[in-house]
């Protein structure tokens, strides 16, 4: 270090300033002059040990400095804590010490020598590397033989790094992006178009593709990842801005959110952990009793109440988040408590709830609708229905809970003692509050035009009635509506998904892929049996290329019936068995029907755990419906 520099030194105290330069600590003394004009003191100084090998500091404020008498001091532009020196006598010192050491614990000393006479000695330790203040404590000796203790202080001077640190990547998981990217690539320039596919069908298919891949591998949220996707769909020209959106007016969506917020509701004012306990003190000595509770209550209410995304958000998503609440499950680490083995029980269990009669799905209407299109006349239908599915959808609702319990056991499984726990909080609980009543008299009226839709109201329509009587009583506040983070979520998401896939059937490629299909059977020559099998077994696949079942029935199922048919396949049971089938991959994705949506937004189950229990499930679904329902309907003539 030059003299010139150190003569530059700030001075306190007699001690001019201990410098790190280099990795070096300087340290001078003056001797005792009258400050006069002309009055150059003499120095002399010595080179110390380095502090630390990695230096790192920041401008210190004047602010950061003792000066009891003296000229203002210079600060120095490595230092980012100063140690103030507070003297058991009279006069302070500042000694500079080391904030920025890597390691826990650095030790620096520091010696200074006049005249071959040794006048200081400090020791200072190094605060943590995470910024947190050190203490230093430095016992010295002066000429006069005085003691001083020095304690580190930390400037408010921001900390800048001498050695810049590693770039850090925080944006989104590089594999799994990588991986989605590829996929819409490979399928865009490596995969041949054919020739019968507009190239805007196939760019869109790609991107669609490339957003499911997305989806399951989660290089983001889903909700960031479905923007992305949304976001690239126009940027390229494959969609119109009117057209990605057009799905963010679609019932089905909003009745999903909206369904959030009645589930709000139930929790904020106590009514759904009342009925969560009630359903606890008649059927919670086990995990799986309550499990088998929750699903056979959804097979009686589905007849009289047709919307399946009204069900599962309105009446059992308050439910299963309460009972799960109760058992300390909440989504996050304790979410396989409980939650996640309701929700997934109640989800995989809703296709038979569905498929068992004829009102209890939207699809299951619109289906009897194109198959009446094709000429197929099923006599009372309703009873038609029902007795035809039954005995299939009562076998499945027996193994599904089951199954779901083998494959995705929760943690808590018996609780012999929650029943009489649960009638003793039934009874602190007291009766029904204020704000409870209300609760129950908007749903009451709620589901009384989900049920009767008086005026011809849909079920959408009918939910923003609700929800509008629940905002007036205050019940709900508008800010906990804002708050409910998964119906934002769901909303983007699950509007980018049925957007896409609509727009691949306007685009022809759905219509594409049918005649493909209906091509290769009719050059098989197979038998009856052995196309509905095959035509099943595709209508199945098709279901992870839409995120509605309702849109699938509208696109593919007037074909496959016609296809179906035209092999010889008796018209009722061709048309019974295509609106069955409707209702049985509804849960193979988070994507796949409202009421998937719907638990997924409740955040207690894992994209993966998604995606590999819907598999297992659907598979099992159709298994069930096809062995056992197809012997069933062999014993009622059906075939």
């Amino acid at each position: 270090m030059c003299a010139r520099r150190l003569a530059r030194a700030p001075e306190v105290g007699g001690v001019h300033v201990v410098e790190r330069l280099e990795g070096y600590v300087y340290a001078r003394r003056c001797r005792a002059r009258p400050r006069g004009r002309g009055s150059t003191p003499v120095w002399g100084h010595r080179r110390a040990q380095p502090w630390s090998t990695d230096i790192r500091g920041s401008p210190s404020s004047h602010d950061s400095w003792m000066q009891p008498r003296g000229p203002r001091p210079r600060p120095s532009h490595r230092a980012s804590t100063v140690a103030v020196v507070t003297r058991t006598r009279p006069r302070a010192r500042d000694v500079e010490r080391d904030d920025g050491a890597r390691d826990r614990r650095h030790r620096a000393r520091a010696r200074a020598t006049m005249g071959g006479r040794r006048w200081a000695r400090d020791d200072a330790m190094g605060a943590n590397d995470d910024g947190r203040d050190g203490r230093a404590m430095a016992r010295g000796r002066n000429g006069a033989g005085r003691k001083m203790d020095v304690r580190a202080r930390a400037t408010s001077a921001p900390v800048v790094r001498a050695s810049a640190r590693a770039f850090e990547w925080k944006g989104a998981a590089l594999k799994p992006l990588a991986a989605s990217v590829a996929v819409g690539l490979a399928i865009n320039f490596v995969v041949p178009r054919p020739e019968a596919v507009v190239p805007q069908a196939w760019a869109l298919l790609a991107i669609f593709l490339s957003t499911i891949s997305g989806l399951v591998l989660s290089p983001l949220p889903v909700g960031a990842w479905a923007f992305v996707g949304l976001t690239t769909a126009v940027v390229t020209g494959t969609l119109s801005f009117q057209n990605a959106f057009a799905a963010m007016t679609n019932d089905v969506i909003w009745l999903i959110v909206l369904a959030f917020f009645f589930a709000r509701g139930f929790v904020r004012t106590g009514l759904g952990d009342r009925v969560a306990t009630m359903f606890v003190r008649a059927l919670g000595k086990s995990t799986l009793g309550l499990s088998y509770g929750l699903t056979i209550s959804e097979a009686i209410l589905a007849p009289a109440m047709p919307s399946t995304t009204a069900r599962a958000g309105g009446v059992y998503l308050p439910i299963i988040t309460s009972l799960a609440k109760q058992a300390g499950s909440e989504p996050g680490p304790t979410a396989n408590k409980l939650g996640s083995f309701l929700i997934q029980t109640q989800l995989q269990s809703s296709g038979h709830s569905s498929a068992m009669c004829m009102t209890a799905a939207a699809q299951n209407l619109l289906s009897l609708k194109l198959a009446a299109s094709l000429g197929v006349v099923i006599a009372s239908p309703w009873i038609s229905w029902f007795k035809a599915a039954c005995v299939p959808a009562i076998i499945g609702l027996l193994v599904t809970p089951l199954l779901v319990y083998k494959l995705y056991p929760p943690e808590v499984k018996d609780t012999p003692e929650a029943p009489a726990e649960a009638a003793r909080k039934l009874k602190e609980l007291g009766p029904l509050s204020q704000d409870e009543l209300m609760v129950v008299i908007t749903m009451a009226i709620t589901v009384f035009m989900w049920i009767f839709q008086p005026f011809g109201i849909k079920p959408v329509v009918a939910a923003m009635l609700g929800m509008s009587l629940q905002l007036v009583s205050g019940v709900i506040t508008w800010a906990e509506c804002l708050n409910e983070k998964g119906a934002w979520d769901t909303l983007l998401w699950f509007a980018v998904l049925i957007g896409m896939s609509a727009q691949l059937n306007a685009l022809g490629f759905i219509d594409y892929l049918s005649s493909t299909v209906a091509g290769a059977l009719t050059a098989a020559n197979l038998a009856w049996p052995q196309v509905m099998l095959i035509l099943h077994g595709c209508y199945f696949a098709i279901h992870y290329l839409f995120a509605s079942q309702t849109a699938q029935v509208a696109a593919l199922s007037t074909a496959f019936m016609a296809m179906m048919m035209a092999s010889g396949a008796p018209p009722v049971l061709v048309g019974l068995t295509m609106a069955f089938h409707t209702n049985l991959f509804g849960a193979i994705t988070h994507y796949a029907s409202g009421q998937s949506a719907c638990y997924y937004g409740a955040g207690f189950v894992e994209l993966k755990d998604y995606f590999r229990l819907g598999a297992i499930c659907g598979v099992v679904n159709v298994l069930i419906w096809g062995i056992f329902g197809g012997l069933w309907w062999k014993a009622i003539g059906l075939y």
